[in-house]
């Protein structure tokens, strides 16, 4: 998988002046759009199409340093409609504009070209197990939140803090299948997976039960999901799972995310500082 990765990246390089189409990016790396998107998130820290931006305004400033052809042309070159688009980009990597730098040889930020190495270290092991799961409902509470990888996500918290826990304790009650229990439920990620940006936040149960007044249903699709389990930190712990998940298990294992809700079911300590875990995946087999 991480040949394949590394392949993708090439193809980026040598396409930089060009369009630059996700859909054969996927191709490359024989796997789908939406795996692709999230295991570049994953891998590199950054969605993909903001790596694709930043490669090309560090080529772009190496050019407006050079002085060989007018700022309009390097603009139209690398995908910028006019000369004010190109600048407003070029400032807000650089933090400063394109005419600016050629003028005074202005100090430019580099995006490095990207490279993905497998590290082995040995020291864990993860546990998982895979589950062939029909159709379900979600049954909760919803709201709209902003995606925070690392730290707390005060928005959540303070939603959560909100409901009335008496209703909680009514929907625990109509949990009758697995992940059991009040849980967690994240849909609607934006495909870049970046920093800020919303999806829909359920916190309900899993249950084939009529839903109460007053709560939101989401209807799940049968399929495959992927469960993995962690015991640590709270809420440490649980975000470096996720990381592991796509930056261990997917490359190692033969299969890929597919679009649908992420479900965490976890019991905190009585201090609330530790935290058992598990997360419920969407995924699906590889193409061999």
């Amino acid at each position: 998988m991480l040949e394949r990765l590394n392949q993708t990246l090439e193809h980026i390089e040598h396409h930089l002046d060009r369009h630059i189409d996700v859909a054969e990016l996927a191709r490359i790396a024989t796997t789908s759009e939406y795996h692709l998107r999230r295991m570049f998130s994953a891998l590199a820290g950054m969605p993909l199409s903001e790596y694709i931006r930043r490669r090309r305004l560090t080529v772009a400033g190496a050019e407006v340093l050079a002085g060989h052809e007018s700022l309009l042309e390097i603009a139209v070159r690398y995908g910028y409609g006019s000369g004010e688009a190109f600048a407003r980009a070029f400032r807000a990597m650089h933090g400063v504009g394109p005419g600016e730098a050629r003028r005074t040889g202005a100090a430019l930020v580099s995006q490095p070209r990207l490279t993905f190495r497998l590290t082995v270290e040995g020291s864990s092991s993860m546990r998982y197990r895979v589950v062939d799961k029909p159709g379900f409902n979600v049954v909760g509470l919803k709201t709209r939140v902003p995606l925070v990888h690392t730290g707390r996500n005060q928005a959540i918290i303070d939603f959560v803090r909100g409901i009335d826990p008496r209703l909680l304790e009514r929907l625990e009650k109509l949990s009758d299948q697995e992940p059991r229990g009040v849980v967690a439920v994240c849909d609607d990620l934006d495909p870049s997976r970046a920093e800020g940006t919303e999806l829909d936040y359920y916190h309900g149960v899993i249950t084939s039960a009529v839903a109460p007044d007053g709560t939101t249903v989401l209807p799940v699709p049968a399929g495959t999901w992927a469960v993995f389990t962690t015991s640590g930190p709270a809420p440490q712990a649980i975000q470096e799972l996720w990381r592991d998940v796509f930056t261990q298990w997917f490359p190692s294992n033969p299969y890929r995310s597919r679009p649908g809700p992420e479900i965490l079911r976890t019991r905190l300590s009585p201090d609330r500082t530790e935290a058992d875990a598990e997360l419920w995946l969407p995924v699906e087999q590889e193409p061999r």
